[in-house]
């Protein structure tokens, strides 16, 4: 019968005489392991790991599924191998031939047991094994798709690439059972081919990281197999697409406080600074949104500043290639100006100011490009920054910028109305009609700074008797005076009325 003379591993036979055979082997290859001429050193070492060959057999044939799995049989099969070779030899070592060849020789028979018996260990370790009743309940694909994942823990480098390549299509065909059959061992598989000498394997293992950390369901498991220091070096010395991989995954992890933290730790700034000055758009993309990311946990912004991050920001805003490079190098300064005096300065010194403002000319300005420049109030002159042309930005942000962009908006406006030359200037704008429109916001916030912006403005005579030219506004406000306690535009809406009623009252 076929199965009688082509063994195969569902066959109980074929793993139990793969294993004989291999006992067999081991004492005629501890013998002329032992005897060889030649490399006395060597060959002790050899000889000691085939005396390892019979215990790890033993722990692997332990194992409740050992007749019945794939994996056994395919390991069985290199033992087998690597105990024929070493015979083989040794029987060779006495005679003439080249010492290095030798040499060589003896490496590789060194490592192909190393590997065997690393093998062994690693697979009995995984849990494919462990239990033949749970196996047979789980389903078909779910029990394929944990034998694929034991697979990038054994054998030799092409193995595993082939593992990889299943990996990844088991990922597009069936992710959700691929992360349920996700272990750490297999995990920390994975993690370990980031490191593997070929530049395919690498970029494969690479990519199905970043597949699952864009998975959103396994981010700490990853983190906590040390993920981070490979995933850093790839980001700036992996070929193109270990990079653009390596750099997405940070991005998406990064996201998490501790992870960015960790990031810092493992001293993961410098290479994203660098690669935001010298990458392709994915990779200068996925790099300044983990700069972004790192910002937004305070007690590592002043090491961000120390690695040159604003500079480098600034200058994606000038020059970044995709439009996201620039949306988180505004949202990296808005976080690194948030409560540190000296990085405002830095900013304003390297000409961050004219940089967020040219920022905000898009159809459809940001809030972070708008917060930014909120935090430069100070450490930025007004006149300076209205020089700059701050005022028809900010009713460009007022019309066509989100609520949350228009909130900072109108909030600047409350910090820069100051002089009556700058209300003045705000008003002959247009910004007042913007401004009342928002006093409708659906939050409490956007109403009550637009309040607070309007009650600034119309200590102006002028900008007071453009505001009364609409009796909605007035309306508006007098609605404003609810005295609900979570209606914080009320003290402002108060101002407003009072100074036009004042207005009335001197006019008649």
């Amino acid at each position: 019968m076929a199965e009688e003379t082509e063994p195969t591993p569902e066959v109980t036979d074929s793993a139990a005489g793969l294993r004989s055979q291999a006992r067999q082997l081991v004492p005629e290859a501890l013998a002329e392991a032992r005897a060889a001429a030649g490399f006395p050193a060597r060959w002790s070492s050899i000889a000691s790991k085939i005396e390892r060959v019979a215990p790890s057999l033993s722990d692997l044939s332990s194992l409740p599924s050992f007749s019945r799995n794939a994996l056994c049989w395919e390991l069985l099969q290199s033992v087998t191998i690597a105990l024929r070779d070493a015979i083989g030899l040794a029987c060779r070592s006495g005679a003439p031939s080249g010492k290095l060849q030798m040499q060589s020789d003896l490496d590789a028979v060194s490592s192909e047991l190393d590997l065997v018996l690393d093998d062994c260990a690693l697979l009995v370790k995984t849990g494919v094994l462990d239990d033949s009743a749970a196996a047979a309940a789980a389903p078909h694909s779910l029990d394929k798709i944990r034998v694929l994942l034991a697979r990038l823990q054994i054998g030799h480098a092409e193995a595993k690439n082939r593992a990889v390549d299943a990996l990844l299509e088991a990922m597009r065909e069936d992710e959700r059972s691929v992360m349920t059959a996700l272990g750490r061992s297999n995990v920390s598989a994975l993690i370990r081919l980031l490191g593997s000498t070929s530049v395919e394997i690498k970029e494969k293992a690479a990519t199905a990281i970043c597949l699952l950390t864009e998975s959103g369901s396994c981010e700490n498991l990853i983190v906590s197999e040390a993920v981070l220091p490979p995933l850093i070096r790839l980001s700036e010395s992996g070929s193109l697409i270990c990079r653009q991989k390596a750099l997405t995954s940070l991005q998406r992890l990064s996201i998490s406080t501790e992870t960015a933290r960790s990031i810092v730790g493992h001293g993961g700034v410098r290479p994203l600074v660098d690669v935001c000055q010298a990458g392709d758009s994915i990779c200068q993309s996925a790099a300044s949104g983990t700069l972004k990311n790192l910002s937004a946990v305070p007690e590592v912004r002043q090491t961000l500043v120390e690695e040159g991050t604003i500079c480098v920001m600034i200058d994606l805003l000038n020059h970044g290639i995709v439009l996201s490079s620039k949306e988180h190098s505004a949202e990296c300064l808005l976080n690194l100006t948030a409560s540190n005096d000296a990085s405002r300065m830095l900013v304003v010194e390297e000409g961050g100011a004219p940089s967020l403002l040219a920022f905000l000319d898009g159809p459809l300005p940001k809030e972070p490009a708008v917060g930014a420049l909120r935090n430069l109030i100070g450490a930025a002159t007004v006149d300076s920054l209205v020089s700059l042309g701050l005022l028809p930005r900010l009713l460009h942000v007022l019309r066509d910028g989100s609520l949350g962009a228009q909130q900072a908006a109108a909030s600047i406006i409350c910090r820069i109305s100051n002089s009556n030359e700058t209300k003045r200037s705000i008003g002959e704008l247009g910004c007042l009609p913007l401004l009342a429109t928002m006093l409708e916001a659906i939050t409490s916030t956007a109403r009550e700074v637009a309040a607070q912006a309007i009650a600034g403005l119309i200590s102006l005579p002028q900008n007071k008797s453009e505001l009364k030219k609409d009796d909605k506004t007035v309306i508006v406000l007098v609605r404003l005076l609810d005295p609900n306690p979570q209606n914080t535009a009320k003290k402002y809406a108060i101002s407003c009325l009072r100074s036009c009623h004042r207005a009335r009252g001197a006019g008649s």
